[in-house]
């Protein structure tokens, strides 16, 4: 199943992507909840009902149009990045392959959906793309047991974690250059796992695109720590909650150590793919 959030009115609601166009659930069953968190919250029982209103929606409920997309979880309670997790980005980035994941947490406000602006901050032209696998979290817990840390795992989805790299490179915590606002992308769906040929969404081909060219291309099965291993580490950390989301590292091809570098710059569109997910495809604007 493919799960989607847009903005419906005033409001938002959420929906299932079928080859005949997005199931509007607010129509197809009144009964479900109307945001992504309490969707996954409902666990298998929830999601079983969205999959048979989808198989057979009612007069009215599919969306045949283009609809503006939210990022699919539009207000994670933690978004929790892992950096250099893939040893062929941290070798083009002369650091040492990490033994332990690199972990760094990012505002919510800094994603936006896909289809919609990323902004070039005022403050910097110094604009990276990265293309990352997304991990959503379904089921809560604490101290997962890495055996049972898929089971945690309501989807996947993809990510474009635009950084701002010379605020990046200011401290040695990179929080900072990863959370100016709406300067990354998320979407444009969560693909539950049992659309992916492999557990924990290993093998996957992921690339970026920029114009149209390809400048990351690697697989999913190239990260140093796995999903599992990040859901059983982070768990360690904090308790993981309905609706957070790991941004799981981004393979080499980067923008900031080509010679010369390439940065994203108004008026480009920058496209992710993941292999079986899809493709999150954002314009870039400069922020007014």
């Amino acid at each position: 199943m493919r799960l989607v959030s847009f903005k419906k009115g005033r409001g938002s609601a959420i929906g299932v992507r079928t080859d005949d166009g997005i199931v509007d659930l607010s129509v197809a069953d009144e009964s479900l909840p109307g945001d992504m968190i309490g969707l996954l919250s409902g666990g298998d029982r929830a999601l079983a009902r969205a999959a048979r209103a989808a198989r057979k929606p009612p007069e009215g409920s599919v969306i045949k149009r283009r609809v503006n997309h939210l990022p699919p979880v539009p207000n994670p309670g933690k978004v929790i990045c892992v950096g250099l997790n893939y040893s062929d980005h941290a070798a083009e980035a002369g650091m040492k392959p990490p033994d332990y994941p690199v972990l760094f947490l990012r505002t919510p406000a800094s994603l936006v959906g896909h289809g919609q602006p990323i902004l070039r901050p005022k403050a910097s032209k110094h604009h990276d793309y990265e293309a990352e696998l997304v991990a959503v979290i379904g089921k809560p817990g604490r101290r997962i047991a890495k055996a049972r840390a898929l089971d945690h795992v309501a989807g996947y989805s993809i990510a474009n974690e635009g950084s701002i790299r010379d605020y990046q490179l200011k401290t040695s915590q990179w929080m900072i250059g990863k959370s100016f606002d709406a300067s990354g992308s998320f979407g444009p769906e969560i693909v539950t796992p049992d659309e992916l040929p492999n557990k924990g969404a290993k093998g996957l081909k992921i690339e970026a695109r920029l114009n149209g060219e390809t400048l990351q291309s690697s697989t999913t099965s190239s990260m140093i720590f796995d999903v599992a291993t990040l859901v059983n580490e982070c768990s360690k950390i904090f308790a993981l909650e309905t609706g957070d989301i790991i941004v799981t590292g981004t393979p080499a091809g980067v923008g900031f150590v080509r010679k010369p570098p390439i940065f994203m710059t108004p008026g480009d569109t920058c496209e992710i793919e993941i292999e079986g997910i899809g493709v999150l495809s954002n314009p870039i604007e400069r922020e007014k």
